[in-house]
């Protein structure tokens, strides 16, 4: 008699969780895929340790921007533009955009890739498929349709867990090489570029925006004390177990490609790349792998423009039809697969571009979860503070030295 309630309450909190599923999207799209793998191939177990701290990351300000949605009831990007002058709203919104543009041209040529490697579509083709998929996907992306959006979503992530897995069991890591990678540590300029993509795939700037929306469309503003912090709690699962989820996925990207491609030519490019899995492990895996680049270019296109709606809601006050938007945001990366750009480049610096945009999102974030006078009791504890705060000063960091590397490079 005792055992039904427990089951209820935990069955209760289960249906809570999704909104972080969506938003995890964003770190396993094809950005990641073409980071990681050509850090792994070039460096071996060298970066495993970014992709850690990032991750660790991840789990903390996506979780700070769920909380500001639960607790006040609007987005990071309504809470900014409330704050900011027009000018200020016009220029953050601008360079918001073109990170969340920056990431729509990796989500499509990602997609084309996929569709090349499976079908021998020509890239065109498979960014204009991804685009039109995607369109179908987001025809669901709005408050009444919530949780048929979720599921898709998590369906699709669940693809591309076995899709980018699938290698490591054929082929297992040597322990010894990814414990070596923990160690921080860099090897030229190349490798903090890299390391800067990977940070840029994994700390999305549009994700932190988007979440505290998805929260909001989910399960709109508690009316009591007592259902904020059961939100917040199921909040705290969902996030951790989620970002546990698209974490796992990049570091076995990387160290598949350490494993299975390190030192092997063309390893370069996402192509080169699936040709050296299947050279390696067989078609059966390399097909796996695909599938999983389809999927996670179709989902995180999706979810990309979902993202850009809210950014341009919150801060223009303006809202463009969903599919309109799709629509509009496909034509660059389309022209770019067509003009001949090499895609496996433009999808790592793209991710550069959204390392770029980072502090802009985390930085009024963290100055938000923790003000008392917005959060009231639940503004930000001290651990979490400095924990944000830490995180703030790593990436301006990187992307610092990255300038710095980078600028040398082009002297010497």
């Amino acid at each position: 008699m005792l055992q039904r309630p427990r089951n209820g309450v935990i069955a209760r909190s289960v249906g809570l969780l999704g909104p972080a599923f969506v938003a995890s999207i964003a770190y396993v799209d094809p950005g990641n895929v073409a980071a990681n793998i050509t850090a792994g191939a070039k460096y071996g177990y060298l970066l495993v340790w970014v992709l850690v701290v990032a991750n660790v990351m991840a789990v903390m300000v996506q979780y700070q921007s769920a909380k500001l949605g639960v607790v006040t009831g609007k987005t990071l990007t309504t809470t900014l533009g409330e704050r900011l002058s027009r000018r200020s709203r016009l220029l953050f919104w601008m360079q918001a955009e073109l990170v969340a543009g920056a990431t729509d041209i990796a989500e499509v040529i990602g997609g084309a890739i996929a569709l090349n490697l499976l079908f021998g579509l020509p890239l065109p083709v498979g960014g204009v498929i991804v685009g039109l998929v995607s369109m179908l996907l987001l025809a669901l992306a709005n408050p009444q349709r919530q949780r048929q959006f979720e599921h898709v979503i998590v369906g699709l992530l669940a693809v591309i867990v076995i899709g980018f897995l699938a290698g490591l069991v054929v082929s297992p890591p040597d322990a010894g090489g990814v414990l070596n990678g923990m160690v921080p540590r860099f090897d030229g300029t190349e490798t903090v570029l890299l390391a800067a993509s990977m940070l840029g795939a994994t700390v999305m700037p549009h994700a932190i925006y988007l979440h505290s929306s998805l929260v909001i469309d989910r399960h709109g503003r508690p009316e009591t004390e007592r259902r904020t912090r059961r939100l917040l709690s199921a909040t705290r699962v969902d996030v951790v177990v989620a970002l546990v989820i698209a974490g796992a996925v990049n570091i076995a990207l990387l160290v598949l490609a350490a494993t299975s491609l390190y030192g092997r030519e063309g390893t370069d490019s996402i192509e080169g790349a699936h040709a050296a899995v299947r050279d390696a492990l067989g078609p059966v895996v390399a097909t796996a792998f695909a599938v999983g680049l389809l999927a996670s270019g179709i989902a995180s296109t999706s979810v990309g423009s979902y993202a850009g709606g809210t950014i341009m809601n919150g801060l223009v006050r303006r809202q463009i039809p969903m599919l309109i938007r799709r629509s509009v945001t496909l034509v660059p990366a389309v022209l770019m697969l067509a003009i001949g750009v090499n895609p496996t480049m433009a999808l790592v610096i793209s991710q550069v571009v959204l390392s770029f945009g980072i502090p802009f999102a985390i930085i009024p974030l963290r100055r938000y979860t923790a003000d008392k006078r917005l959060m009231g009791s639940f503004a930000d504890n001290p651990w979490l503070r400095w924990g944000s705060a830490g995180a703030a000063v790593v990436i301006v960091a990187l992307n610092v030295a990255l300038i710095m590397l980078t600028v040398a490079g082009i002297g010497d």
